[in-house]
């Protein structure tokens, strides 16, 4: 490595504020800020989002339905309608003699007015088959009057992300003032040349220049999908970055110190002889693996991750008597009041019959009950506390905190897992750290998401689990299911309804197929099988609900006063109904096989035999029909995993909603899992040989956010 390189700033000159760019000013800068793109260096990894090629034109005889294209002709006669809408066509023809409709629901009476018979236009947008042949719906357009027409384009028009505030034109102004001040190839580079894992990419300069600034014959196909060797080159750093922050995170976990929770486990040993059940082979290899940890005087931090119904809180609950045997505390985290409602049903059924007291703490324990309940966690009298993000807050004071469990990690905030893990015993130790998840992922893609974290896995289910039976069925066969949940709830058994959306939206074309695809909304839902099951009685649940009206509804299912929920997916983690036994999931073809499995994973808590119903809108695509027939043939989540993968999919399985990773910008887990073995390598490399440039590794792309890697 030069010493030119060694002697090279960690940001490479990307550190200059925006403000220094013409036409950036205090509010330009606030609104550039509040995007988080607050240094050059954010603007040259502020990518687009696809590409425009407004380099040549195509006569019109010659567009092809779904291929975006740009035209020029004149306007030879205009229509304007309110039948059921504002409607404006345009009819566009050129020397082929072929006529383009230019189609627009949302217009201007000035803007119409432009469109004369006569008038020149140049427009881009994607043709598609309508009722008098081809047509461009809302294209860009300009208007090109008598003078000579503007020059084309000589590289591909890049479109950005969209800044709240910013004009696209103005964006891209700036992010080419941004490109002009980057460094040469030397400076800007930071990872040495030669190395293996870097062979056949280009260097970060000419990878960044390639993405903003694409050539005509630029491979369009391999931008769409993310597999350009310059996105590849960006990708690669990037997966590198957060890896080396999660490494160096683990290594300065280990030189913290613990309380070492070592004992006999009399207590743990009582509890496992007090269940009616026993443990799965799975759950002893976890137990097992949990009190190694917990005997050693540096903090545990383990991932347990297993299907939905694999027994990870039996696991927590021995952990908990581990701790409490050694005079210590331990504090549950759940991140809905009725999960962690479910947690505290639990731990008192094992563990007060051994004598260990469990405290309530959540934003409902309020007055002279939270006076009390917060007493007893600060004198200790509260050996173990379960509870929600109340826990976190400034006045909870616990007397010995050596054990965190957090369930669903990925649904709290930063700050506040920071905040729980700070309120360990002082003396310069910390808390040990369990943390659950009920999504399992992928063993490549875990050692990268989760490489500060030892990962263990549940990977069997406890005996007599009702095995759920998955069907796949079209929505024309709706009415059938309504009979169903008829019979079903005439016989004493509850049932789901899950609708993807909210709210109505538009009518969603499938691309190439002209089919129309529209989302029932859950209120519209709530209505018609109101209205199609009296004697039902029927209960709604969704994210635009009052936290309190969300809980009450579903408590009251839980507790049997109501017959069907009709939900979005905010019921896929914290609901446990064991007399629920039949789900319909509308829309299936809309959601990601994780996120499916989980939703399944509601039915099937009980004795009796359970159903689970994937409702779709034919026509399906190939992908959603592949994803579909998986959730049919299979129950395992970690064979779901690794097909999710295999198929990308939306991206649920993996996406920073479901693990709580940081948001890549670049980087996409599933399609990029092929660079890992290349970024464990190069990781081991700089970390042995140069931790200098692994510190500016992690400087460029992951910043300040160190502190919160393994929160």
């Amino acid at each position: 490595m030069s010493a030119t390189r060694q002697a090279a700033p960690a940001l490479a000159g990307g550190d200059t504020p925006l403000a220094s760019l013409r036409g950036v000013g205090d509010a330009m800068a606030a609104r550039l800020a509040a995007r988080g793109l607050v240094t050059v260096q954010d603007l040259w990894l502020h990518l687009p989002l696809r590409y425009e090629d407004r380099t040549r034109l195509e006569r019109i005889v010659e567009l092809r339905p779904g291929v975006p294209a740009q035209v020029e002709g004149v306007v030879e006669a205009v229509e304007r309608g309110f039948r059921y809408r504002p409607l404006l066509r345009v009819a566009l023809t050129d020397d082929s003699h072929a006529t383009l409709v230019l189609r627009f629901f949302h217009f201007r009476a000035a803007q119409a007015a432009q469109f004369r018979p006569g008038a020149r236009l140049r427009c881009y947008g994607t043709p598609r088959p309508g009722q008098h042949g081809l047509e461009m719906v809302h294209p860009s357009y300009r208007l090109l009057g008598d003078e000579p027409a503007p020059a084309l384009g000589d590289t591909l028009d890049p479109v950005y992300p969209a800044v709240e505030g910013v004009g696209p034109a103005t964006l891209r102004r700036l992010i080419g003032q941004a490109l002009d001040l980057l460094p040469d190839a030397a400076t800007l580079e930071l990872l040495p040349a030669g190395l293996a894992g870097l062979a056949g990419l280009p260097g970060l300069r000419n990878a960044l220049l390639a993405l903003h600034r694409p050539a005509p014959d630029a491979d369009l196909a391999a931008l769409a999908a993310g597999t350009h060797p310059a996105q590849r080159r960006l990708a690669l750093e990037e997966l590198l970055a957060h890896h080396l922050s999660l490494r160096r995170q683990r290594l300065a976990q280990q030189r913290l110190r613990a309380r070492a929770l070592d004992g006999p486990g009399v207590l743990a040993r009582r509890l496992l002889e007090s269940l009616p059940f026993s443990l799965t082979g799975a759950q002893q290899r976890v137990f097992a693996q949990v009190r190694e940890d917990l005997a050693r005087p540096s903090p545990m931090q383990r991932l347990v991750q297993g299907d939905v119904g694999s027994g990870k809180t039996v696991v927590a609950a021995l952990a908990a008597a581990l701790a409490v045997e050694r005079g210590a505390q331990v504090a549950l985290a759940a991140p809905t009041e009725l999960l962690a409602e479910q947690h505290l049903a639990n731990l008192r059924a094992w563990l007060e019959p051994l004598g260990i007291r469990v405290a309530w703490l959540a934003g409902k324990v309020t007055g002279k009950a939270r006076t009390l309940a917060l007493a007893d966690v600060a004198s200790g009298e509260a050996q173990v506390v379960v509870g929600t993000h109340a826990l976190m807050q400034e006045g909870v004071a616990f007397h010995d905190l050596a054990l965190v469990i957090v369930d669903e990690q990925h649904r709290f905030g930063v700050q506040q897992r920071l905040a729980l893990r700070d309120k360990g015993p002082a003396h310069g130790l910390v808390p040990h750290q369990l943390v659950m998840t009920a999504t399992p992922i992928p063993r490549t893609l875990a050692m990268t998401a989760y490489a500060d974290l030892d990962v263990s896995a549940i990977d069997e289910l406890p005996p007599g689990r009702t095995p759920v039976t998955t069907v796949v069925l079209s929505a024309e066969r709706r009415p059938e299911l309504v009979e169903r949940i008829r019979a079903a709830c005439a016989q004493g058994r509850q049932a789901y309804w899950v609708c993807t959306l909210i709210e109505e939206t538009e009518e969603d074309a499938r691309p190439g197929q002209g089919a129309r695809l529209q989302a029932q909304a859950a209120e519209r839902s709530f209505e018609h099988l109101s209205q199609q099951l009296p004697g039902v009685r029927v209960g709604l649940v969704h994210g635009r609900m009052k936290a309190s009206q969300k809980q009450a509804t579903m408590r009251a299912f839980k507790d049997g006063a109501l017959d069907l929920l009709v939900a979005t997916t905010v019921i896929e983690v914290g609901v446990d109904v064991p007399n629920a036994s039949l789900m319909v999931v509308e829309n299936a073809e809309r959601l990601g096989l994780a996120q499916l499995h989980q939703l399944r994973g509601r039915v099937g808590r009980g004795a009796a035999a359970s159903s689970c119903v994937l409702l779709y809108q034919p026509p399906l695509s190939a992908l959603a029909r592949q994803r579909l027939e998986v959730l049919r043939g299979t129950g395992d989540g970690f064979v779901i995993a690794e097909k999710d993968l295999e198929l990308r999919g939306p991206g649920e399985l993996l996406g920073t909603r479901q693990t709580g990773l940081a948001a890549f910008r670049i980087a996409d887990l599933a399609r990029d899992a092929g660079l890992l073995p290349q970024v464990h390598a190069l990781a081991d490399h700089l970390l042995a040989h140069a931790p200098d440039v692994a510190g500016r590794v992690v400087a460029r792309w992951v910043g300040g956010a160190t502190r919160y890697a393994s929160a």
